[in-house]
């Protein structure tokens, strides 16, 4: 398994446009081969931004590459720069291979 994982530096001012944009999206994610699960994670506020991340589980790095390489990744991310900046500089993103999954 592969964990993807965007860190998002929220200002506060921009916490309540950001959360709508992200959970009125459409999403493409179930029709992509490989796709496990995805979710969208809040974290703790500090003084000038708030933590957010988006984590995405994949069947393997080969599976991941393949959404990157997509239309439905494309489709996605169509209007990702035409819209007005709500976050506190770029995405971090974090890739990390799976080396131990232990499941209830």
């Amino acid at each position: 398994m592969y964990i993807a994982m965007n860190r998002f530096r929220i200002p506060p001012e921009n916490e309540a446009e950001f959360r709508e944009r992200w959970l009125g999206r459409e999403v493409h994610l179930r029709t992509v081969p490989g796709f496990v699960s995805f979710q969208f994670l809040k974290g703790p506020a500090h003084e000038d931004y708030i933590l957010y991340a988006s984590h995405t589980v994949w069947e393997s790095y080969e599976a991941f590459l393949g959404w990157t390489q997509s239309e439905q990744f494309r489709a996605a991310h169509a209007h990702a720069g035409n819209r007005k900046p709500l976050m506190a500089g770029p995405p971090v993103f974090e890739g990390f291979e799976v080396l131990q999954d232990i499941q209830n």
